[in-house]
């Protein structure tokens, strides 16, 4: 082989690799592509089952809710952080640590009811079939972890 089909076939293979890992190895679930300054995760794998993901030492998951809303939110609480998350069981979202049900319903913005548990709140916007997430924002929420 020479040198052009070497470089050609490592090419190849550094693409495929981006391709199928999004570029960021911290994602643990889901189609995420990291440009650098953004994440976008498809609106064509968000469903009514929430799906978590990493990056910028920060954890999060991603949701539909009941009106096909999309809930953003760190898988962290606002109160003990993120060292128990939260689980889906049907339409709430529940504390780890607490057992508090949330209502996917209710997520995605600031706490609503002011201190006490509450899945911390990740800004978020939606633009070309894709849910847009800042990774300076994702890097703000780190300290939870």
């Amino acid at each position: 082989m020479n040198k052009l089909t070497i470089g050609i076939g490592v090419a190849v293979i550094i693409a495929i690799g981006l391709f199928m890992f999004g570029g960021n190895p911290g994602s643990t679930n889901g189609n995420v592509v990291s440009a650098g300054e953004v994440i976008e995760i498809p609106l064509a794998d968000i469903s009514s089952q929430a799906t978590w993901h990493q990056s910028q030492g920060s954890k999060f998951f991603v949701v539909e809710a009941s009106n096909g809303d999309i809930k953003v939110a760190f898988d962290a609480c606002d109160v003990c952080g993120g060292s128990k998350g939260y689980r889906q069981e049907g339409e709430d979202m529940i504390c780890n640590n607490c057992g508090r049900h949330f209502a996917i319903d209710e997520l995605g913005s600031k706490n609503i009811y002011g201190g006490g548990c509450w899945p911390g709140h990740l800004d978020h916007t939606i633009e070309n079939g894709n849910v847009v997430i800042k990774t300076s924002d994702i890097s703000k929420g780190s300290y939870k972890f």
